[in-house]
């Protein structure tokens, strides 16, 4: 979504001031702001190095989502031609498997619109399941969705306002053009969280123990097929899981080296300064307006399990996590492979150094203390108290659990900021999402 300008994180009181919150969809647009930095002409051969890394560590995220999106897809091909419980389950395993690498990829959005542009088709969120399937009679839909009832499964034409659209033959294209139908952000018919839909099915334990509970025999192709219409629901999966993997072999060519028209080349050959901000500004937009903001104030707020991001299968602490773990990726140069291989290399916490080490120290304490209260929110999953429960209304303790998340990101912005600063990157300005610390 596009946002008005924004404050400075610096500017901002470190208080979880708890306002009003609406329906949110994907993350706002990222934005490239203005170059205004005096890197030293005795530091730009380091720069650059640092820039390049940080070109190799995207390519490298996106690889790996890519590789294991492949992998999601042929467990999904495997539930299509056989659906059992088994079947599904390994497809379930194989969705959560594909969430980690895509989610440290995020970092990558902001200040990158060629991240950004395809972000939404991949990762919109949260989204009105009755655009899609079938939901339970008591579904609350976004207000004013045109779309939130139109069923593509069930339907073959689809009339939303004077318009009536042909879905009679269920593509990747078809669903692409079906994001934000209407012209509501909440209609997303593609990604992750639409197959994690197609997978799990709604989450309808709200801020109790519980995910999505879809039965294999929604796709079943024979008389033992539950809630109709399993052929088109097969191919509807099918369709999004190969629109998913096609979106992530695009961020792939983006990011490969010597390709003289990709973004990559174009990135390189920018001022040094211009990637440098690139890079703190993922870091703290990520860090506030989208995490502490969009992914974990808005739910906390509303004690709603319909606003957290992995709301089907109950996967939004690791998500969460993973987010977190991107922006420490990029600025320590660092990101350890699905293969269990680290690549490291130049990064910023090198030149924050030898400008400030305080600076250095402060940030990286920073990074590690956010790191430490997502890690609470992945071990409370474990103990079986999820993202949806810690919010509930009358659990003090578990929001008290996902405040010191929110805190410890705000705190991390700020130290965020005041790094860029040590490399003369001034007015950084990170997204904050219309959100007040």
């Amino acid at each position: 979504m596009f946002r008005t300008p924004l404050l400075s994180a610096s500017l901002l009181t470190l208080a979880i001031t708890l306002a009003g919150c609406g329906e949110q969809t994907s993350a706002p647009a990222a934005k490239t702001a203005a170059v205004s930095t005096t890197v030293s002409q005795l530091d730009q051969t380091a720069g650059k190095a640092v820039v390049a890394h940080y070109a190799d560590l995207a390519l490298a995220v996106f690889s790996d989502a890519l590789s294991t999106g492949k992998t999601l897809q042929q467990a999904v091909d495997a539930l299509l031609a056989k659906p059992s419980d088994a079947t599904l389950q390994a497809a379930r395993e194989a969705w959560l498997a594909a969430r980690p690498a895509y989610m440290q990829s995020e970092v990558f959005r902001f200040g990158n619109s060629v991240v950004d542009d395809l972000e939404g088709q991949l990762n919109a969120w949260p989204l009105d399941e009755g655009l899609i399937d079938y939901v339970a009679k008591d579904y609350q839909h976004a207000l004013g969705n045109p779309g939130a009832n139109a069923n593509i499964i069930a339907n073959t034409q689809v009339q939303v306002g004077e318009d009536k659209l042909d879905a009679s033959k269920i593509t990747p294209e078809l669903l692409a053009s079906l994001n934000e139908l209407g012209g509501s952000e909440a209609n997303v018919a593609t990604g992750y969280h639409a197959i994690e839909f197609l997978l799990w099915g709604q989450d309808l334990n709200g801020t109790n123990a519980g995910a999505g509970n879809r039965p294999a025999s929604d796709y079943a192709q024979d008389a033992s097929c539950t809630n109709g219409h399993c052929d088109r629901r097969a191919a509807y999966l099918k369709a999004a899981t190969a629109l998913l993997v096609s979106d992530l072999e695009t961020m792939v060519s983006h990011w490969q080296p010597n390709v003289a028209t990709n973004y990559r080349t174009s990135l390189l050959a920018e001022p040094v300064e211009n990637g440098l901000r690139k890079m703190f500004f993922g870091m703290g937009s990520l860090s506030l307006g989208e995490l502490a903001g969009e992914r974990m104030k808005v739910a906390l707020e509303a004690n709603s399990s319909e606003d957290e991001h992995d709301c089907f299968s109950d996967n939004t602490h690791n998500s969460h996590f993973y987010d977190g773990k991107g922006i420490r990726n990029v600025y320590l140069g660092e990101y350890k492979k699905v293969d269990g291989n680290t690549l490291s290399g130049p990064s910023l916490s090198s030149l924050v150094a030898k400008a400030d080490a305080q600076a250095d120290r402060q940030l990286q304490d920073d990074l590690n203390n956010t790191q430490a209260k997502l890690q609470a929110l992945v071990d409370s999953a474990k103990q079986g108290q999820h993202f949806d429960q810690l919010i509930g209304t009358d659990n003090q303790a578990g929001q008290q659990i996902v405040r010191d998340a929110i805190a410890a990101l705000v705190s991390q912005t700020a130290a965020i900021e005041q790094a860029a600063g040590k490399l003369g990157i001034s007015e950084l300005k990170p997204e904050t999402a219309d959100h007040q610390f």
